[in-house]
């Protein structure tokens, strides 16, 4: 008996794909995803510390320390080391505590860096593959109208609360407008998916490895390897990458996480490391001996998931897999 599958593209060996390359000839395309997200006091779903009663005082306090303080003292360190951000936004954080998505926007342009609003479900309490057709549209639709209203932009890309789809969850975003989505980790470059209608929706790398939540919080890595994680993880992908095979690295965060102190040193040793390479001529990897070599020509694109998305639908039909 044939195994169940989903339908939405077909298998594609990464080696057997048409070449492209980034603007102006790069090679690695690197995003961050700053997840900006928003919780129920005493019910529903969320990230723990440690285990609790409920009300969950301890679990809910600790993510809301993301939103006092440690998105703050990230945007610090995104705006120093000069990355541009998608931020995913749960539309109840318009309702908790504006301000915060706001200075993203505000200060990231100031400093001549993209802040893309990416939407993220109404919170991270509850996931959409426990709705029906009709409450997901509906939920899907009204997250939406509160990012435009608070925003003042339609958001193009979309990432599930805890990465949850319905069977119908690709359809629904295409038919909302939406033009990518980074729940599918299941490749190093851009898919396009088939929607019902005939449609498309680009599946974008967002990685559930170069991620803090199962990093730390799963597999229990300590913030020094965390942070060598997304060193190593750079420079193999930039070490991969080729003039026609171009790759994307997404970085994901969240505040409550990285946004710690001692996390959050860490995180900034990183994101210099992929900062200075990506202003560099060239970059310098360890051999095994473990001298020293100049690799030129390796180039490196700092945007975001929406920038990525936008040149990938430029591409000529036949470019991308499923396009």
């Amino acid at each position: 008996m044939p195994l169940v599958g989903h339908g939405r593209f077909e298998y594609s060996s990464i080696p057997s794909r048409k070449g492209y390359s980034w603007p102006q000839g790069q090679h690695l395309a690197v995003y961050i995803a700053v997840n900006l997200e928003h919780f129920d006091f005493g019910s529903g779903m969320g990230a723990k510390l440690a285990p609790s009663g409920e009300p969950d005082v301890l679990n809910f306090s600790w993510r809301e320390y993301g939103n006092r303080v440690g998105a703050w003292r990230m945007l610090d360190v995104l705006k120093d080391t000069g990355f541009p951000v998608s931020l995913l936004v749960n539309s109840e954080v318009y309702n908790h505590c504006p301000e915060l998505p706001a200075a993203y926007v505000k200060q990231l342009r100031r400093h001549g860096k993209s802040c893309e609003i990416v939407g993220h479900g109404c919170s991270n309490a509850e996931k959409q593959s426990d709705m029906h057709e009709d409450k997901e549209r509906e939920w899907i639709l009204n997250a939406t109208e509160t990012l435009k209203q608070h925003a003042g932009v339609t958001p193009k890309g979309w990432l599930g609360p805890w990465i949850s789809e319905s069977h119908v969850t690709p359809d629904l975003l295409q038919e909302a407008g939406y033009t990518y989505c980074l729940d599918w980790c299941h490749d190093d470059q851009p898919v396009w998916m088939r929607t019902r209608s005939g449609g498309k929706l680009l599946a974008m790398p967002y990685s559930q490895e170069i991620n803090d939540i199962p990093a730390v919080v799963a597999r229990h890595e300590s913030h020094k390897a965390f942070a060598d994680m997304i060193i190593d993880q750079f420079d193999e992908m930039l070490m991969q990458a080729s003039e026609d095979c171009p790759l994307v690295l997404g970085i994901a965060l969240h505040p409550y996480i990285v946004g710690q102190p001692f996390r959050l040193r860490q995180l900034r040793r990183a994101l210099q490391h992929v900062s200075n390479c990506a202003e560099s001529a060239h970059v310098v990897h360890q051999q095994v001996d473990p001298a020293e070599r100049a690799v030129p020509q390796k180039k490196v694109w700092v945007t975001t998931a929406g920038e990525i998305a936008d040149y990938i639908s430029q591409l000529p039909a036949g470019t991308v897999p499923g396009s």
